[in-house]
């Protein structure tokens, strides 16, 4: 799969209302969404057949649109029958859903007030984000060079494109590094998220959070903090600054790529892999499975 270019997949992409094949769905290269990162997304996972918590993603990818400046001409509604009909159509049961919506390339420049609204959804086999060898025994994260930004100077609860910079920049740096992930502080200072997850810390049987002021509060997030809840397990959301890391026991990421991913090292940071973040992450792979195939089993 890995060796296959995303642009010669086999299937098909719904685009714009129409299910187009895969090697179809084109766009101009002066598309405003490509100069000027004017475009939003989502990133979902399917599980059995089920895409988990569609709604709550399709929703989020209108409210990320809204703070970006931009209507999405197609429904809450039409985009999950979509994504269902799309996934049924391409024959996965197990798979990674890609929305994504952008202005065209009818005005090109900072203003694009004209500029068509596209939407488009893609789904592909993906099976981990991490390397599964090394997520049994927690993977290693370097700190990132960049943090972060102030929310004064992006739109930080919108999942859009241009906030993505940073983290492939801090990722490609870690992993030339030797590691799989980077760490990203604030503009603060304070610990924040990984480049594409969120994280999360044990100490003393509670979970321990930074407050999602500047970046995004995922919906894998919030799921895994009802979760820990409903162990009756604490979750303590505040700023974190870096050197409490070394007062930590655990450390896991959560995010609908890396689902939930414990963590060993993170710079000179050690943590264990352990019995929260274990029970948590088999909690998280037990929730999101379709309630009838557990019952089958």
């Amino acid at each position: 799969m890995a060796s296959v270019p995303f642009d010669q997949l086999d299937g098909y992409i719904w685009m714009n209302g129409e299910f187009v094949k895969w090697a179809d769905a084109k766009v101009h290269v002066l598309t405003h969404g490509l100069h000027y990162a004017s475009s939003v997304f989502e990133g979902e996972r399917a599980y059995g057949g089920e895409i988990f918590k569609l709604n709550e993603h399709t929703e989020r990818l209108h409210e990320s649109a809204r703070l970006l400046g931009f209507t999405i001409p197609y429904s809450v509604e039409t985009l999950n029958r979509a994504c269902i009909d799309l996934l049924a159509r391409q024959g996965f049961e197990d798979a990674y859903v890609r929305p994504i919506a952008w202005r065209g390339s009818e005005m090109m420049g900072v203003s694009a007030q004209s500029n068509r609204i596209n939407v488009a959804i893609a789904i592909w086999q993906w099976p981990s984000y991490f390397d599964p060898a090394q997520k049994l025994k927690g993977i290693r994260l370097d700190i990132a060079e960049f943090r972060r930004p102030d929310p004064r100077t992006a739109p930080s609860r919108s999942k859009a494109a241009g906030l993505y910079m940073i983290c492939t920049l801090s990722k490609h740096a870690a992993e030339d590094k030797g590691y799989s992930d980077a760490l990203m502080l604030d503009w603060r200072g304070q610990v924040a998220e990984a480049t594409g997850a969120n994280v999360f810390f044990v100490k003393d049987g509670k979970l321990h959070t930074p407050t999602p002021d500047c970046f995004l509060d995922g919906i894998t997030r919030r799921t895994v903090i009802g979760l820990a809840r409903d162990r009756g397990i604490e979750v303590i959301e505040r700023a974190i600054l870096p050197e409490e890391m070394a007062g930590f026991d655990e450390c896991f990421l959560t995010g609908t790529a890396a689902e939930v991913t414990p963590v060993s090292e993170i710079g000179p940071y050690k943590f264990t892999v352990g019995s929260v973040g274990t029970a948590l992450m088999n909690d998280y792979n037990n929730a999101v499975r379709p309630k009838q195939a557990i019952a089958a089993e």
